[in-house]
Parts: structure tokens; sequence; C-alpha cells
């Protein structure tokens, strides 16, 4: 099939549309928007294109520092994750920790069966991890898209564990107030599901995950 060059070339189109659309409601926005960033929120999501930050939670450039990978996976050996991290917390002190998956999530699926992907298959471990953790739970759902839906929940609720438990995360708690959320974003009817598993402090934690940081 091939290449269209009309959908490369709308996409330039747009960013013009956009431009003009902008400055008819205000001439410094870009001017003021080059000045920096103090986003609030960093966002951990899944890659899938369409679950969008911004678009979703009705924010705009500069509201929320994002981070996306497959079924929004938070890995202590992912150095581009961990950067983030450290960026969203150390230097633009965001109060919130946003991580948030989506039913339907591809990368969730995969992880369910026993199919050989290839190189995807090392990132997908971490998934097959959330539910051999829960299998019970998940083995106990006989229809597969709700056990697919329910590990999705629990996906996004160990990737808040796996936050609360960098010394990143932890060192802010010692000075300042920051929370973590899990949410997940249902494409079916376009609302957010919180999960209420706010996490804030080192409590909750296991003493193990707890850092000596006094």
């Amino acid at each position: 099939m091939p290449v269209s060059k009309e959908i490369y070339l709308k996409l330039l189109q747009n960013n013009e549309e956009w431009v003009k659309e902008r400055l008819k409601t205000d001439a410094h926005y870009f001017s003021d928007l080059e000045k920096g960033q103090s986003p609030h929120f960093l966002w951990i999501g899944c890659a899938d294109s369409r679950v969008p930050a911004e678009e979703i939670t009705g924010l705009e450039p500069g509201d929320v520092f994002v981070h996306r990978n497959i079924a929004n996976v938070v890995s202590t050996n992912d150095f581009n994750l961990m950067s983030v991290l450290q960026y969203a917390v150390e230097v633009l002190h965001v109060q919130h920790i946003i991580v948030c998956g989506h039913y339907g999530c591809g990368g969730v699926i995969a992880s369910m069966s026993n199919k050989d992907f290839g190189l995807v298959n090392k990132w997908l471990h971490n998934i097959k991890e959330v539910y051999f953790t829960h299998h019970k739970e998940l083995d106990a759902i006989e229809n597969e898209e709700q056990r697919g839906r329910r590990l999705v929940e629990l996906n996004v609720q160990e990737q808040v564990r796996n936050l609360a438990e960098t010394s990143i995360v932890q060192k802010a708690w010692n000075k300042r107030e920051l929370s973590v959320h899990g949410w997940v974003f249902d494409m079916g009817t376009g609302f957010i599901k919180d999960l209420n598993v706010m996490l804030d402090d080192q409590e909750s934690l296991h003493p193990i995950f707890r850092y000596d940081l006094k």
C-alpha cells in the first residue's frame, strides 16, 4: 500500500489552523508558552493513540507532563521512565502523579495469552507478573473480556505501588505533599474511573520497601 503524502501534509495544515485559532483568542499564547512549564500533574499512560492525556482531561499544553508506554508499566529498570519521574518530581515539583490505564488495552490482553510476541515478551512480562500475583481472583472470572478489564485495573494498582516504592517519590514525601493516583479510561463511554488507590506517604508500604531517608 503506497504511503499517503496527503495524510502527512494534513498534519502541517492542521498545525497552521491550530496556531491561527489560538492567536485569535490570545495574541500572547505562544510567547507565554515558551516562557516555561509548571505542570501540576505527571501522567503515566498507555501509548495507545486513543488515550491522549490532555484531550480526555480537558487540559492545555503546559498543564501535564506526560510519559507513555505499552500498558502504562512502571518499571524501575526503565531509565526513560525513571528519568521522567525524577525530573517531574524534583525539578517541576508536580503535585499529583497519575497512572492511567484503559479498558481493552492491547498490551494487557496480549499478556493474558501464551503467544510468543518476540521482543515485546520482555515488556509484557511485567504485566504477567501482575496476573500471577492476582491469578486466583482473575482465574475465577469466566468471561475473558471481564477478566481483561479487571487485569487492567489491577495492573494500574500495581504500577501505583511501584511508583510509591521508588526513592524518588519517597524523598518528595519527606519534604512536601505528593499524591499518586490510579485511573482507568473507558473509551467506550469516554469516562475516567478513579480506582481510589491514592498513596501519599510511606505508611501504606511494606517496611522492606521503605527507604530510610531521614
